[in-house]
């Protein structure tokens, strides 16, 4: 799954479930979670954390294609349903909780996954210090 390949490289960790089919939508045949670690999801249970799903993909083998009348021609030159997957690379605010929740330091600051250095430009967002601090002044209308 594209999903393992962008989550491995945040360096997050995580796990893929197969879902039972009691928790299928109608057009699932099959589907997979992926679950990034959160240690924001500790309670008496689970006091170190938990996993939290953060993106999914289903197989929907023809059932979508059936509505959207997507066709291939077989070797024999027949009309077929091609079979076709749904899935989200990456829902942005939970993707987002996971890394700030993993990446957070002692301080309260958070250091950036490396990968995503070059796109911020820089490498680490700084611990809130104090309410007049210029990052969490509030703009006055």
């Amino acid at each position: 799954l594209i999903e393992e390949e962008i989550f491995r490289g945040l360096g997050l960790p995580f796990r893929v479930v197969d879902t039972c089919t009691g928790d299928l939508g109608a057009p699932a045949y099959r589907k997979w979670d992926l679950e990034a670690w959160m240690p924001g999801r500790a309670d008496e249970n689970h006091p170190d954390g938990d996993y939290g799903e953060v993106t999914s993909t289903s197989n929907c083998t023809d059932y979508q294609a059936r509505r959207l009348n997507v066709k291939y021609h077989d070797d024999d030159g027949k009309n077929k349903y091609v079979h076709m997957l749904n899935g989200t690379a990456v829902a942005v605010g939970r993707a987002m909780l996971a890394i700030l929740e993993n990446y957070q330091n002692e301080d309260g600051s958070v250091t950036i996954p490396e990968v995503l250095v070059p796109y911020c430009g820089f490498d680490k967002i700084g611990p809130k210090t104090d309410v007049a601090s210029p990052v969490y002044k509030t703009i006055k209308k």
